[in-house]
């Protein structure tokens, strides 16, 4: 099983930035995929960013050119960097990662969440 920890979530006022992360453990063989989606109240869950291990990377047209996504693979560890947020970008943000456990059976698992609350 793997167990993925989040944190850096909060409350920003707009313009602001925040800083979330999100570090994998457990059985873990190979991790080829690790992304951030969110879900805003009444919305489907979406697409922020993600990243694979041949270090590329995909962005919701939304945060493009204010999300940075980057990857630890050592640390087994996701960042995405935000920047000049937006009420818009208040959500519930979720980690996700896509691999292979060391008994090679493959996993995609999600972390519990973490809020991010854009307000004045």
């Amino acid at each position: 099983q793997v167990q993925l920890v989040e944190s850096g979530g909060g409350l920003v006022q707009p313009g602001g930035s925040l800083r979330l992360s999100c570090t994998a453990s457990g059985s873990i063989f190979a991790i080829n995929e690790m992304g951030w989606y969110r879900q805003a109240p009444g919305k489907e869950r979406e697409l922020v960013a993600r990243t694979t291990s041949y270090d590329t990377s995909d962005y919701a047209e939304s945060v493009k050119g204010r999300f940075t996504i980057s990857r630890d693979n050592p640390l087994n560890t996701v960042y995405l960097q935000m920047n000049s947020l937006k009420p818009e970008d208040t959500a519930v943000y979720y980690c996700n990662t896509v691999g292979i456990y060391t008994d090679f059976r493959s996993f995609d698992s999600w972390g519990q969440g973490t809020q991010v609350t854009v307000s004045s």
